[in-house]
């Protein structure tokens, strides 16, 4: 979906979770071909899910080759661990929560390369000090609005994990507040909470563009 700025830094009311029977049947036959190794549904679910797995990670990460191999990584662990699915969440939830950790996990490990390479390079051993990630390299920037939206990719980056990914989720991929919170483990007042904070958060910081651009 394409970001449009204003309308992201609203707040909207919860969307109330619609459950499909049919679909949940699908899944469920889905996720029983998965744990019997039938390679056929694994395509199938790579095929569903590839795309929306990517984009999440490049949301978070805003490097396509990590987040081309952090998805890949998600997939890889869905099929090495299928077997210990219990269906307690949907499947998409389980799909959101291993690839918004893994995300998280690289961009911590980034941080830490950064800061220590930034130290050693401090202490003359010669290190390199890591630049930054590039502000403009999420595909959506080289859509309309494009100095606006790196100003909100930068400003993203600098939540904190629960509210960047609760964000996300909500306006990368368009979950309701009940799909969120079961992603993030958490209650709807508490999602509720993050994108109230994470809104407050980028409405301070980019309102001025808005005015003057």
């Amino acid at each position: 979906m394409a970001y449009s700025l204003p309308l992201l830094l609203t707040d909207d009311p919860p969307a109330a979770l619609c459950l499909n029977s049919p679909a949940a049947a699908a899944e469920a036959e889905l996720v029983s071909q998965l744990q019997q190794g039938s390679e056929a549904a694994f395509r199938i679910l790579v095929e569903r899910y590839q795309d929306r797995i990517y984009r999440t990670v490049l949301s978070l990460l805003r490097s396509p080759e990590e987040a081309e191999d952090v998805a890949q990584e998600v997939f890889v662990e869905v099929h090495q661990t299928i077997g210990r699915f219990r269906g307690e969440a949907a499947l998409s939830t389980w799909l959101y929560r291993l690839a918004t950790s893994r995300a998280l996990k690289q961009l911590r490990r980034a941080q830490a390369k950064k800061r220590f390479a930034y130290f050693t390079s401090l202490l003359g051993f010669g290190n390199e000090v890591l630049h930054d990630l590039p502000t403009h390299e999420h595909p959506l920037a080289l859509l309309e609005g494009q100095q606006q939206l790196g100003l909100l990719l930068d400003h993203l980056a600098r939540l904190p994990d629960q509210q960047k990914v609760a964000f996300t989720l909500r306006h990368e991929q368009e979950l309701s507040y009940e799909e969120i919170a079961a992603v993030l483990a958490t209650t709807v007042p508490a999602v509720e909470s993050l994108l109230y904070r994470a809104r407050k958060t980028l409405r301070y910081h980019l309102q001025p563009h808005f005015r003057h651009g």
